[in-house]
């Protein structure tokens, strides 16, 4: 961000989430996508963050796995943070083996430092490629981590523009390890299944099986921002669809960003509609993430 330019503030997410009405998650269901900011006082935001968000920290999570009755969870960690992952860390240690982490890291961390991410329950290194929270990384220091990390069995998370997405084929196709594409790519509900960055992500998913897909950011990429996202629903049934086995489904709470604060009860609910069959669904909430994260 620009150095001069005060990080803007965000909103907060709701605190009154209602229960899933759609169906009844199964045990050991997963949220595979979700943050924990703060609270600021004890784990400080990065000074070079594009936005500040209220606090939202682990027992405000643990509340909201209550109310949705979900068990596990991905904490991924967000670009507020920076590379500070002591917040996530604290919130897996506290979790008791529930949680998983994805971490954000640079050539600054030592092997230690990466092995104790492991053995925290790190399973995964993300690199945001979106132009509002900064833009693509150094592809030196990018392949540098990637190599660093793969030995350990890490996957790779990348946060895409949808438009850039065709244009990093050759990246992808250099991967030598798992990757996961957050929020289907943020691809615009507007453009229609035939636009050129969906076919390319369904491409992946039908020929890749190095690539994972996370069904998440309904409330970003649908056209108004507000519920119900039923124009979301034909990109998440085609994800499916074409590889089931590698696709992923988080709420995104405390929601970054959004245009509209969702409730997180509609988000869950939205999944029946994502995944009508039972057994698909359990798929992507427990034996998806307990694959892809080695829990248990």
């Amino acid at each position: 961000m620009n150095d001069n330019a005060a990080p803007r503030m965000i909103d907060a997410p709701r605190r009154d989430s209602h229960r899933p009405t759609a169906f009844t998650p199964p045990a050991n269901a997963c949220d595979a996508h979700c943050h924990v900011f703060g609270p600021g006082h004890k784990f400080p935001f990065d000074p070079g963050r594009s936005y500040t968000p209220p606090d939202s920290g682990v027992e405000d999570f643990f509340a909201l796995q209550e109310t949705l009755g979900l068990s596990r969870a991905v904490l991924v960690q967000a670009s507020c943070h920076g590379t500070d992952n002591r917040a996530m860390v604290d919130a897996m240690e506290r979790s008791e083996g529930r949680f998983a982490g994805v971490a954000m890291i640079d050539e600054g961390f030592t092997d230690a430092d990466i092995r104790a991410l492991h053995d925290a329950g790190v399973r995964g290194t993300r690199f945001n490629f979106v132009a509002h929270l900064g833009g693509a990384p150094e592809l030196g220091e990018f392949w540098r981590i990637v190599h660093r990390v793969a030995p350990l069995g890490w996957h790779i998370v990348l946060h895409f523009d949808a438009k850039d997405l065709p244009g990093y084929a050759d990246l992808l196709d250099a991967m030598p390890c798992p990757y996961v594409i957050d929020h289907m790519a943020r691809v615009d509900a507007t453009a229609g299944l035939e636009q050129e960055p969906f076919r390319k992500l369904l491409a992946l998913m039908a020929g890749d099986e190095r690539c994972w897909v996370k069904i998440s950011g309904a409330e970003r990429l649908t056209a108004g921002g507000a519920p119900p996202y039923d124009d979301v629903v034909p990109y998440a049934r085609a994800l499916i669809a074409a590889a089931p086995d590698r696709v992923l489904w988080g709420t995104d709470w405390p929601h970054p960003n959004v245009r509209h604060m969702p409730d997180d009860g509609d988000l869950i609910d939205l999944l029946a509609a994502f995944a009508p069959d039972e057994a698909v669904r359990n798929r992507i909430l427990v034996t998806n993430p307990e694959r892809l994260y080695q829990f248990g």
